[in-house]
């Protein structure tokens, strides 16, 4: 039984290329099916979280992590009374505008497009499923239901202020009304991006050695997530033990959000997904004591992880890459392959010739723009 305020597909805002319904799953189960299917999420599985794709084969990678992300937000949607399938689809999307190399990927090629509008991986999302992705006959990209492109369009919230070409292009055909926050299924979805990398960038940076077991159990929440452990299970090898520590540690962070979403749900009382929308804040959020504590946690995360000597070096490393690969495209466009060339051929300036060059590099992954840059650049 769906909430009151849940997503419902027969009241769909539809898509934007209209077409027959299926007879026997929902619109929003489509999108999911569709987004599962498409090129840009198979990618995922070789780009990076944090690590580079080939330093390890038990290290996050961004398909893995969705996939985290969605189980983390299938279970606090059930709870909540709101659409799975809805809630999944854009938990499983969410990360498709990822550049190979993680962030520092990302942060290479908004530097490279700073002259021709930016970039950013949650508009370059929006551009895959509704313009790169071209499988079908009828239409480029996905044709997803308008909920689950809102969702994409807003994970970190409402839109404001200059919005990022690459999302303001489709929604001057498809308002996805950018202002407002967005439906309780992408607020889940987006809080579970959280609840995930939080847990399993500890695991990583565990597994990477680049701290010690001894070292997260004196971080807040987890103290007493270690504390309990040692209580209930003495002796337990260091292996089984961090493990224990860190699913209670997972535990309390879905639990909170659960929680506090309850409680703003009740006091706003919504009697549709249209008043989560309007009611001017976020109602699924961590408690403002879960959200300190995690604040310390990313803290010292931020320096002994992301910014570890081996991290940097790998940063640099790839920074290179990109900032070879941008120019090298963009004053030789002929190197794109065939099926870029068309779009090459209909450019009118500079500017969209870079937007091209940035969405084949974007969709690159690790492996293969390392085999490319190798290629083309000789080392």
């Amino acid at each position: 039984m769906l909430a009151r305020y849940a997503c419902r597909p027969e009241e769909t805002r539809g898509r934007l290329f209209r077409e027959e319904e299926s007879t026997f799953r929902s619109c929003f189960q489509r999108d999911r099916d569709r987004i599962i299917h498409s090129s840009a999420f198979r990618r995922l599985k070789h780009k990076t979280q944090v690590f580079i794709e080939h330093e390890g084969d038990y290290f996050r990678t961004r398909l893995t992590h969705s996939i985290e992300v969605g189980q983390v937000a299938r279970t606090i949607a059930g709870v909540l009374g709101l659409n799975l399938e809805l809630t999944e689809a854009v938990a499983l999307a969410h990360d498709l505008g990822h550049t190979p190399f993680g962030h520092t990927g990302e942060d290479a090629l908004s530097e490279m497009m700073a002259p021709y509008g930016g970039f950013d991986h949650n508009a370059q999302a929006i551009r895959i499923v509704t313009r790169l992705e071209r499988h079908y006959a009828d239409f480029d990209g996905l044709n997803l239901t308008w909920e689950t492109l809102e969702g994409i369009a807003k994970h970190n919230g409402p839109v404001t202020g200059e919005v990022p070409y690459a999302l303001a292009e489709y929604n001057a055909r498809h308002d996805l009304e950018l202002h407002t926050h967005a439906s309780a299924e992408a607020q889940v979805a987006a809080l579970a991006d959280d609840v995930a990398y939080n847990n399993h960038d500890l695991h990583d940076g565990l597994r990477a050695e680049l701290f010690s077991t001894d070292e997260l159990a004196e971080l807040p929440l987890l103290d007493g997530c270690f504390a309990e452990v040692d209580r209930t299970y003495p002796g337990l090898n260091y292996y089984r033990r961090r493990h224990e520590a860190l699913r209670r540690f997972f535990g309390i962070l879905v639990a909170d959000v659960i929680d506090v979403a309850r409680a703003r749900i009740a006091a706003l009382d919504p009697a549709t997904a249209q008043d989560i929308r309007l009611a001017g804040h976020s109602v699924v959020q961590f408690s403002p004591d879960i959200w300190e504590q995690l604040k310390v946690i990313r803290e010292f995360l931020f320096h002994r992880m992301y910014r570890a000597p081996s991290v940097l070096k790998m940063r640099a490393k790839v920074t290179a890459m990109v900032n070879d690969l941008f120019p090298l495209f963009l004053t030789n466009p002929e190197l794109l392959p065939k099926q870029w060339r068309k779009d090459v051929e209909a450019v009118r300036n500079e500017t969209e010739l870079a937007r091209i060059v940035a969405d084949y590099i974007a969709g690159m992954t690790d492996r293969f723009a390392m085999q490319e840059h190798a290629r083309l650049l000789g080392d």
